[in-house]
């Protein structure tokens, strides 16, 4: 597998995000090692295709479901290296290099950034940056709103994403850690804490552990999804 990576294809999955995607994508412009951005949409009502496509985005339509969108985002790629991103992360502009600096570690199969909440509701929220590291040490995994990234014949053998509604992030992660090691770059993302914001801190993280909790005992992806998405 060689460690030469030079060029990035970002790949964002969209549900009405006419109102954040703007911004995210002027943030990711000023990453020179940018080589394409997807947009996976799930059927927008609003004008994000409208804005992907003026600002020169490539648009692929696809069923609703985070891996079912960033699936077929995935099978338009060309870069050498893919970063699945969320339309409201704010990207660094030396996330690229970072990126590809983590990879060319030995050993290192896919990786993430570290993340912070921009305009946190509460202190609860703080710390995200720890909870990342604490996140990969204990669980070996990295989470979607952290941007996820690999390389495109890394995603080949381990037959693309999941085609699954939810919990894409869990299953990749499942799936990569018999190649080699998961891990952080040396760069921090910006995130939305919209859902927080809507739903309260406590509320928000009662409902993330019980999807989690219910992954884990096997629960459908669609009822975890129905949860979710309520």
């Amino acid at each position: 597998m060689t460690d030469t990576a030079s060029n990035i294809s970002i790949v964002i999955p969209t549900l009405n995000e006419a109102a954040e995607l703007p911004e995210t994508l002027r943030r990711l412009r000023r990453v020179p090692e940018v080589k394409e951005i997807i947009i996976a949409d799930g059927g927008s009502g609003d004008d994000t295709v409208k804005l992907a496509e003026a600002a020169g985005c490539v648009v692929v339509s696809s069923a609703t479901g985070r891996g079912r969108q960033l699936r077929a985002g995935a099978e338009r790629a060309t870069g050498e290296v893919i970063l699945f991103l969320h339309a409201d992360t704010w990207v660094p502009p030396d996330a690229g290099e970072a990126l590809l600096a983590c990879l060319a570690q030995p050993g290192v199969a896919a990786g993430g950034f570290y993340k912070i909440f921009r305009d946190p509701p509460n202190w609860l929220v703080r710390g995200s940056k720890f909870k990342c590291w604490w996140r990969l040490l204990v669980a070996r995994r990295v989470m979607a709103d952290q941007g996820i990234f690999l390389r495109r014949e890394t995603l080949a053998r381990i037959g693309g994403v999941p085609d699954v509604p939810l919990m894409e992030e869990f299953e990749l992660c499942q799936r990569l850690r018999p190649l080699g090691r998961i891990a952080l770059a040396d760069a921090t993302v910006i995130t939305s804490a919209r859902k927080f914001r809507k739903l309260g801190v406590l509320r928000t993280y009662a409902l993330m552990w019980r999807v989690t909790v219910g992954y884990y005992r096997g629960v459908p992806l669609e009822e975890l999804r129905r949860l979710y998405e309520r």
